[in-house]
């Protein structure tokens, strides 16, 4: 997952005409952590269908608050710079729930004009 570190990555990286899942995170969240070990294989399987970034919240403390980004881990889809969807819950999240997110994030994605 490319990891970005600045605001400037971060729009660039959303405003492209393809779907990207923005997943929030910090260094010291358990329930991040949690997701770690999975993550790389369901990026694997997407890989052709999403773009995943990680962004760090609290090197983005500004951008995090303009997005609302109040629990972590959260995901976003983008395309073209516009939210689609988002996935974001107080509970952990499993593997399931995220594939189930992604699906959805697909979806929601082909069902817009290009």
């Amino acid at each position: 997952m490319n990891k970005v570190t600045n605001e400037t990555d971060f729009r660039s990286s959303i405003a492209e005409n393809k779907l990207t899942v923005a997943v929030f995170k910090t260094t010291w969240c358990k329930d991040c952590h949690y997701i770690d070990p999975f993550m790389p294989e369901v990026e694997r399987a997407y890989a052709d269908k999403i773009t995943f970034i990680e962004v760090d919240r609290d090197d983005l403390p500004e951008l995090c608050s303009e997005l609302n980004i109040l629990g972590i881990p959260s995901f976003i889809a983008f395309r073209a710079g516009t939210e689609l969807i988002r996935f974001v819950s107080k509970l952990r999240k499993d593997r399931a729930e995220i594939e189930q997110f992604l699906d959805r994030a697909i979806q929601v994605g082909d069902a817009l004009p290009r």
